[in-house]
């Protein structure tokens, strides 16, 4: 059997702004024509497969059509909730949807339902079974009581879930070699997260132990959006588009999975191509705008922190004239003046007159001095204000 896993695909989110469903319509033809070369017999999805509880029209027709074409490619598609889905809405229709191939493991009472694929004899001469089982998110105060354990964490409603995806699995060993595939969507010790991930829970404490995940044939994990191998079978595939400027890095792809007979006999990695690059840059406005190291980056989504010691006038329009996909732009200033990276407030506190409060909050809100025409224009206000107070 050949598997494919991906996970985390966020159909209908935004990149700073900037719609991505075209992109992500990209992504399911690569996937599609994957599926198609290489012969791919399942196409696991490890949960986040919408960005929203209540996704748009029109990404629900993307993931209906990304349905229907890998159907018809020949695989079926086995597909988890993950903690961005509405498990409820991602599974209506499940049973329907299952006769053509498409299976949905979206609730708790299905974690020991798994998809049971025939795989021939095994070197003995007995049968073998390819048992795929999804774990959707499981949110713990919402599912520790329906799993039967006394603390709601993540740690004990997965050890509980994995417990009855175990037995299942011993029941059907007593007959046939059983290969077992779990398609999970949680934070697994030993991942490396980004910042388009939304925490489990606070401080890291709902990231779950590697150990919980062993003796299965093939883990195939989702939430994390980098593709990375905890040990040969626990994995994550990462997301096929990059989602946050800290995923600049990344290779985008997937693992392509083979299973026989006798178990795991491997997994290789599968490309995305990137629709569009990302560039993460750094440097004074002058330098930035003049170095030819940097012309790749014309073509590319850009976050820009700028190191002027004071904030440039016009300084997102400047760089938009070479950089014009700059989506983000900061300012880190270096070789400022100690009085200058003192705070609000002490500044404000030494200020020596109304004028210098007046050029010091000008300096506070936009990150340069006032220049002297802008000084003549608050000293003739100030003076204003003061023959009129003069005069009441």
């Amino acid at each position: 059997m050949r598997l494919l896993h991906t996970s985390d695909w966020h159909l209908g989110r935004s990149f700073h702004g900037v719609g991505m469903l075209d992109a992500q319509r990209a992504f399911v033809d690569q996937l599609v024509a994957a599926v198609q070369r290489d012969g791919v017999d399942v196409v696991l999805i490890a949960g986040d497969v919408y960005d929203r509880a209540l996704p748009g029209v029109d990404v629900v027709h993307l993931l209906d059509d990304a349905l229907v074409r890998l159907t018809a490619a020949g695989a079926k598609v086995v597909l988890t909730s993950g903690n961005h889905d509405s498990a409820i809405r991602l599974g209506f229709a499940s049973r329907l949807l299952e006769r053509g191939g498409v299976h949905l493991r979206t609730r708790v009472e299905d974690l020991a339902q798994p998809l049971l694929l025939p795989m021939g004899r095994d070197a003995a001469g007995g049968e073998a079974v390819l048992a795929l089982y999804g774990i959707p998110w499981l949110e713990p105060r919402l599912v520790s009581e329906q799993l039967g354990v006394a603390t709601a964490s993540h740690f004990e409603v997965t050890r509980a879930a994995t417990g009855l995806i175990r037995e299942d699995i011993a029941r059907r060993s007593e007959s046939a070699t059983v290969h077992s595939v779990v398609l999970a969507h949680t934070f697994a010790s030993g991942g490396i997260s980004s910042d388009s991930e939304r925490d489990l829970s606070i401080g890291g404490v709902g990231a779950v132990p590697l150990d919980l995940f062993d003796g299965f044939t093939y883990t195939a994990l989702g939430h994390l959006h980098g593709r990375q191998q905890l040990s040969e079978g626990v994995r994550y595939s990462g997301s096929p588009l990059a989602y946050s400027f800290s995923e600049s890095t990344h290779q985008k792809g997937a693992w392509l999975v083979d299973i026989g007979p006798e178990g795991l006999t491997s997994v290789s990695a599968v490309q995305w191509e990137a629709p569009r690059a990302l560039a993460v840059l750094r440097g004074e406005l002058e330098d930035l705008l003049a170095e030819p190291a940097h012309t790749w980056a014309e073509a590319a989504y850009c976050q820009i922190t700028l190191t002027d010691a004071q904030r440039p006038a016009r300084a997102m329009e400047r760089l938009r004239t070479r950089f014009p996909d700059t989506l983000v732009l900061a300012f880190d200033p270096q070789g400022a003046s100690a009085a200058a990276q003192a705070s609000y407030s002490s500044r404000l506190a030494g200020a020596p007159d109304d004028l210098a409060v007046c050029c010091g909050f000008l300096e506070h809100v936009r990150g340069r001095s006032a220049d002297q025409a802008e000084k003549a224009a608050l000293a003739a206000a100030l003076e204003n204000i003061r023959l009129l107070e003069a005069s009441r």
